[in-house]
């Protein structure tokens, strides 16, 4: 989906309380380890699953995630995305989640490798 709005321009970023801020939050394909192609299940009864985002930005009173590590959020625990450029780096896609539901913590980007266990129930007509 392409926005009808270029990507806001930065200067300075502060998120406020104990907010965590997240970016590269994995919406894209994934392959099994068969080599299974499944499309972006995002919007869908089996993409209900939780997802890993790299940390952007937190909050002075955030004691639990540090900007750099990888946090995996409970299912629809984050806002929409926002596409922001600070300076001359390269265009980001940043979401807020809540801090409350962020379930590991990882120094390292972990593998998105998990399958859903969600049931699929097709739409009735």
């Amino acid at each position: 989906m392409t926005s009808a709005f270029g990507a806001h321009q930065i200067e300075e970023f502060h998120a406020l309380h104990d907010w965590v801020v997240v970016q590269d939050m994995n919406f894209r394909d994934r392959v099994t380890s068969t080599g299974i192609l499944l499309a972006s299940d995002d919007g869908t009864g089996l993409g209900i699953r939780p997802r890993w985002g790299k940390v952007w930005a937190v909050g002075p009173l955030q004691q639990s995630v540090q900007v750099g590590q990888w946090v995996c959020v409970a299912h629809g625990r984050w806002t929409r995305g926002v596409r922001v450029k600070q300076g001359n780096s390269d265009e980001v896609m940043i979401r807020k989640v809540d801090p409350n539901d962020i379930l590991l913590v990882s120094d390292q980007e972990p593998s998105d490798d998990t399958m859903s266990e969600a049931v699929h129930i097709a739409k009735k007509v």
